[in-house]
């Protein structure tokens, strides 16, 4: 038998079994007497012992290493610590942010029924147990302090008998409780990088028989090799928490970024995101078979949630005067105020040629002249209100909160055809891209700005595709730059067909909608009523630009009343009806 190999205390059992067994073949008889076998045995019974104790602090090991929860790690170390010590109570403290403090997390203790912090336990009212007195120094007479501070583990048989720490709190809590305190043992959380980030303190160390002894000095090894492998594990959650928290604050300060880049936009990729992930947990929840195949674990929501708040991160690459133009002539300013600045200057060259001709009249006719000069009046006022009436026009063209028909569109070009001078030189009232703005048919963005526009969804996709997501969060590029798709393919950017749109998109496109629809924040048209939201999003579901199932879910679940008195202000609420059925808002 080759036992060259044999490291491991399973190993070492398996020698020693192989060695009686040898030992009893040879010759046919057993070569050791009875008290020989009777130390073999025990030392067998040590090792067995010693292997199962291995065996379940890896166990431990793995347990705490695939907990994600902090409060359920937190616990479980309190837990599998005493477990593992046979112990009656535990209680962890967590080192403070600035390290001056130690907090309590979880306090357990069997005799006692005590359950607090952790998953269901009792909350905790203790004051933290501070590292350092007032004068400064190092807090050295706290046991649990102490071993903050220095690094190095207690084990005591009787804190009755200890000299050197107060314990005198230990014993008002036995006092009041009806208990003794007696063996404990205290030792640090190190984590990967030696750094103190708890302590771990055990008490009342039992024999199996209803007797406290003291931890033995195995049982402090293994419970600080525990100890290291809880504090790795607690680092690693709390990074991974961290670093989560991290992500989701830098997503909502772009966000909010984008959403502030124009005064007309605020809150909108918050309304979107929160009616986006609204939908998406109703669906999960619904009763209704058609949606019993959809289901969202946790990563799925937390990659719609975190796509929905950066569908409009494109927005960095888009003009501010493009986003936020309000009135069809509008670049850096309203250029409607140097249209009408040139009409009044028309005006102007008008009136002084009528004063020019008057005079002349008058010096070469006198009183003979008086029909012709009133002639002349009439002509330059009914002119003069005409040009102040174009200047109405104008305004009110510039709008875009109309359709513009072909008879508007002939009289916007016939104002062009008006000429004045300046600076020496013929200019005409309305230049050919001013004329080409104010012929917009509906809304205030021509062809080459909407598509200004739309390629934000373009740069969404091509700037969360070069970030290196998870691959439990590969799918945001997608979801985000889907959200101006279309079920018959005529969306963008990329005309992407029905059946390559997943759920999570058409969810998100159909929030989106609705959202700009509802909000009354936008410069170029107040807030459209409810009933006006529901009739537009259903047409559009009709001619199969957006989900039908999707808009009929967001009405009959009642999302969309919610969302509203939520979002939407009071002028635009009112009641509905929607495919037959009346809906009750107000």
């Amino acid at each position: 038998m080759d036992y060259s190999k044999a490291t491991e205390f399973e190993d070492f059992n398996t020698i020693l079994k192989g060695i009686i067994s040898y030992l009893k073949e040879q010759g046919g008889k057993t070569t050791l007497d009875a008290n020989q076998e009777a130390i073999i045995a025990e030392v067998v019974s040590f090792v067995d012992a010693q292997a199962r104790l291995k065996r379940k602090l890896l166990q431990i090991g793995i347990s705490l290493s695939a907990e994600k929860s902090i409060d359920n790690l937190l616990e479980m170390i309190v837990s599998e610590a005493m477990d593992f010590t046979n112990a009656d109570g535990g209680t962890l403290y967590v080192m403070s942010p600035d390290e001056q403090s130690l907090s309590f997390k979880i306090i357990r203790n069997r005799s006692l029924r005590v359950n607090k912090g952790g998953r269901g336990g009792e909350p905790l009212a203790f004051p933290p147990v501070p590292l350092y007195k007032a004068d400064g120094t190092r807090n050295m007479q706290n046991v649990s302090a102490y071993v903050a501070l220095t690094g190095e583990t207690r084990n005591f048989p009787d804190v009755y008998a200890i000299e050197g720490f107060d314990f005198q709190g230990t014993k008002n809590y036995d006092k009041n409780n009806g208990y003794r305190s007696r063996s404990m043992l205290v030792t640090p959380l190190r984590n990967h990088e030696r750094e103190i980030i708890g302590v771990l303190q055990l008490i009342n160390a039992g024999d199996g028989s209803g007797n406290v002894i003291q931890f033995s000095p195995d049982y402090q090894y293994l419970i600080e090799s525990l100890a290291s492998q809880a504090a790795i594990a607690v680092t690693n959650t709390t990074l991974i928490a961290e670093l989560k928290e991290l992500l989701d604050s830098f997503v909502k300060v772009i966000a909010t970024t984008i959403d502030e880049k124009s005064p007309y936009t605020g809150g909108h990729i918050r309304r979107v995101a929160e009616l986006t992930l609204d939908i998406a947990r109703e669906l999960c929840n619904s009763e209704d078979r058609k949606w019993e195949d959809f289901a969202l674990t946790p990563y799925e929501s937390e990659e719609l949630k975190t796509a929905a708040w950066m569908h409009d991160v494109g927005k960095i690459t888009t003009p501010e005067h493009v986003v936020d133009k309000s009135a069809k002539l509008e670049t850096i300013y309203d250029r409607v105020h140097t249209v009408i600045m040139r009409i009044e200057v028309l005006k102007r060259d008008i009136e002084i040629k009528h004063l020019k001709e008057r005079a002349g009249l008058e010096a070469a006719h006198g009183g003979g002249a008086r029909s012709t000069l009133q002639s002349l009046d009439e002509e330059f006022t009914g002119h003069i209100r005409e040009l102040d009436d174009d200047i109405e026009f104008l305004k009110t063209a510039n709008i875009g909160g109309e359709f513009i028909s072909d008879d508007k569109i002939e009289r916007i070009n016939k104002i062009a055809s008006y000429k004045i001078i300046a600076n020496g030189t013929e200019q005409p009232i309305l230049t050919g891209e001013e004329v080409i703005n104010l012929c917009i048919r509906r809304g205030t963005l021509t062809d080459k700005e909407r598509k200004i526009i739309e390629n934000h969804a373009a740069m969404t996709y091509k700037i969360l595709s070069q970030l290196p997501w998870p691959k439990k969060m590969k799918n945001i590029p997608t979801y985000a730059g889907q959200h101006h798709e279309k079920l018959d393919g005529t969306g963008y950017p990329n005309r992407t067909p029905a059946e390559e749109l997943s759920l999570q998109s058409r969810i998100m496109a159909i929030a989106d909608i609705f959202e700009a629809l509802s909000a009354a924040d936008r410069p170029y048209r107040p807030g459209k009523k409810l009933s006006e939201c529901v009739k537009i999003i259903g047409f559009m579901a009709k001619d199969k630009h957006v989900d039908k199932e999707l808009v009929d879910f967001l009405i009959t679940s009642g999302i969309a009343v919610r969302y509203a008195k939520q979002e939407m202000k009071e002028y635009q609420l009112d009641n509905f009806v929607y495919e037959g059925k009346e809906y009750v808002v107000l």
